[in-house]
């Protein structure tokens, strides 16, 4: 490999996490309701397939931008030409007005403020790069997304501080959890340059509340440095409380006309809010003009392109559908993840309580042998491998607590979700009825030779997963 350069060759990218080895399983055996009906169900992927109909119905009643037509006249010439990385103004226009819808209208953003990128993935790297040094620090309140271990620190060479939350106050934000990350960074001699939240959270489904906003603001006031909002779950919320963004807090703080003001970034998408993660729309929202013209420089290694930005600024345009798109399918991830709480429950599986996002934070800490990180991957190993769903173990997502899991929802049929939930019933049932115990350990070593040398390398890896490794 000595052909290659270093940042090829290093094994920083994350991929080796069990939270992309699921993905690599649920390939070589994917669940199909006729083809394959005894393969793996896909429930680590946060995708939106609730309401595809809705797209399509307006894709059907609005030929024209689809077909790349303005006044029954073809476009295709036009759109086909180079554009300005800054986008086109009509795109740009229509999306800061369905954040805004999205926010209740009780924030507003300039478009000459935001920066188009190629999904919420470029935008995250692109503002490590504006805001950091390779060898400076984030902090992220956890658990967190695994793929910001890829998307943050890969390129870029930052490094990630965890923000250890707890299940004791449902893994809200607190000031000396703050305190305690900015002090092991400087026990590192690690230089802090700001703070990344997702809100609502993933893995969590919960927002941030105004008092969680409120500290981070202080927080990052004190320390002088900055705040990374990242947003894109903001159209999922589906109960209260309802979702607030940074900027509303901001505004109310009367921050306009502070330094503060220019220190917290927003991360928008179209990913999760319509499912359109094929579609590659993300977004950096700044006030500080130099950070807008930064990223807008570095978007050319990213950008979206022009048949995307003028088919959504048509979609976007309408007001009519937003509106109804915005309210039915919040409804209908409401009816789902209803679905999945009420299932897991009468399995005896609890959920965190959550409002917002694709998926649920579950609990089986007491499906455990042991409250170890190693009996948390022997029972997701047996939930890929027995059970076949793919679900996110929460040591990938850096939880520090053994036993929690991201399930995600929406990306499934209710048929299909009704029997992912009723294969995890089957599994619990016979799961207790043989003690879950240590007792078990006598197959173990004939087992392991069954096992792909991917799972047989994560054992030895994980048994020393502590949560000061990340």
């Amino acid at each position: 490999m000595r052909h290659l350069s270093t940042k090829a060759t290093c094994n920083s990218h994350g991929q080796d996490s069990s939270y992309f080895l699921g993905w690599e399983e649920y390939e070589k055996n994917p669940y199909d309701e006729v083809q394959n009906p005894k393969g793996i169900i896909q429930m680590g992927l946060a995708e939106n397939q609730l309401s595809f109909d809705l797209l399509e119905s307006w894709l059907e009643k609005n030929p024209e931008p689809a077909g790349f037509k303005r006044d029954g006249k073809s476009i295709f010439r036009e759109l086909a030409l180079f554009q300005d990385y800054h986008g086109l103004p009509a795109f740009k226009k229509a999306l800061v007005e369905f954040m805004a819808e999205i926010r209740g209208n009780r924030v507003s953003f300039d478009p000459n403020h935001m920066v188009l990128t190629a999904g919420a993935t470029s935008a995250n790297e692109t503002l490590m790069f504006c805001l950091a040094e390779p060898g400076e620090a984030f902090l992220l309140p956890t658990p967190y997304y695994p793929g910001f271990d890829r998307d943050l620190k890969w390129r870029t060479g930052v490094e990630i501080v965890p923000i250890h939350c707890t299940s004791s106050n449902d893994f809200q934000i607190t000031e000396t959890a703050l305190e305690a990350a900015y002090h092991e960074a400087q026990q590192r001699n690690l230089r802090v340059k700001g703070v990344l939240v997702t809100n609502p959270s993933n893995p969590l489904g919960t927002t941030l509340s105004r008092s969680e906003l409120n500290l981070l603001i202080s927080f990052i006031t004190t320390k002088g440095i900055h705040l990374i909002s990242d947003e894109i779950y903001s159209g999922t919320v589906f109960s209260s409380p309802g979702f607030v963004s940074v900027m509303e807090v901001l505004k109310d703080r009367n921050c306009d006309e502070t330094e503060v003001w220019d220190r917290v970034h927003i991360v928008n998408s179209l990913s999760k809010d319509l499912g359109l993660p094929g579609f590659r729309v993300g977004a950096i929202y700044s006030n500080d003009d130099m950070v807008v013209a930064a990223a807008t420089k570095m978007s050319s290694f990213g950008l979206m392109s022009s048949q995307t930005q003028y088919l959504l600024s048509a979609l976007l345009s309408d007001k009519k559908f937003t509106k109804n798109y915005i309210s039915e399918n919040q409804k209908r991830l409401k009816k789902r993840q209803n679905m999945l709480v009420m299932g897991l429950k009468k399995a005896g599986i609890s959920c965190l309580k959550s409002n917002a996002g694709l998926f649920c934070w579950v609990n089986m800490r007491h499906l455990l042998r042991s409250d170890t990180f190693e009996a948390e991957m022997e029972l997701w190993k047996k939930i890929v491998y027995d059970v076949r769903l793919n679900i996110s173990p929460g040591s990938s997502c850096h939880c520090t607590e053994p036993g929690w899991f991201r399930v995600c929802f929406a990306n499934m049929t209710e048929e299909t979700l009704d029997l992912a939930i009723q294969r995890l019933k089957d599994f619990v049932v016979e799961h207790t009825a043989n003690g879950h115990s240590k007792s078990n350990n006598s197959s173990k070593n004939s087992k392991r030779k069954l096992l792909p040398k991917w799972v047989l390398r994560l054992s030895s890896r994980d048994r020393d997963h502590e949560p000061d490794e990340r």
